[in-house]
């Protein structure tokens, strides 16, 4: 089902735009002085998902700056300076995981808005799917993947909080109901 690939690595000088709490560019800056600062950004997030409502999950690589080792979104990541949330979803898609074809069916859901939680950073979620691979995971970016149904979900968060990065946690807290409707 999944196969390593070789990775496309971030560099700290990797510029991203700064946002106000409008979600407006009002800059940019370095990832390592965005993330020191904690300036307000943008991310966005993908949730793949099967014909029978299943989720795939990504556990993030030990060599990652935030949740290192935590399970996490499908696949997700900042998006470039001057690059749209489209844009990023479908390169984060062929980064992390291998998609690389553009007629999969992407659908924004619901944004989230930077805060703590989220490393400050303005979050579009998409679903992607139904799609049950194969996939060609990135191996700098993700130990392993795994499919996981919405109660395995709910029990890891439950029983295991640390295991899982808080933008995931913070998004199946507000929005699972949304998210299962859609599947």
């Amino acid at each position: 089902m999944t196969r390593p690939r070789k990775a496309i690595l971030s560099s700290p000088d990797e510029l991203f735009d700064v946002v106000d709490r409008d979600d407006r560019v009002v800059g940019q800056a370095p990832r390592r002085e965005v993330h020191a600062k904690n300036l307000l950004h943008r991310a966005t997030h993908i949730i793949v998902h099967d014909a029978h409502g299943k989720l795939f999950l990504q556990r993030r690589s030990m060599s990652k700056d935030t949740f290192p080792g935590c399970w996490d979104s499908s696949c997700s990541g900042h998006l470039d300076a001057g690059e749209n949330y489209p844009e990023a979803a479908r390169r984060e898609l062929g980064e992390e995981i291998g998609l690389h074809d553009e007629s999969l069916p992407l659908r924004p859901l619901v944004k989230l808005t930077a805060c703590p939680e989220t490393g400050h950073e303005f979050i579009q979620i998409y679903l992607l799917g139904p799609y049950a691979g194969p996939f060609e995971l990135n191996a700098e970016e993700i130990i392993e993947g795994k499919w996981a149904t919405p109660a395995d979900l709910d029990a890891l968060i439950r029983d295991h909080p640390g295991q899982i990065a808080s933008a995931l946690r913070l998004l199946w807290s507000r929005h699972r109901a949304e998210i299962l409707a859609a599947l």
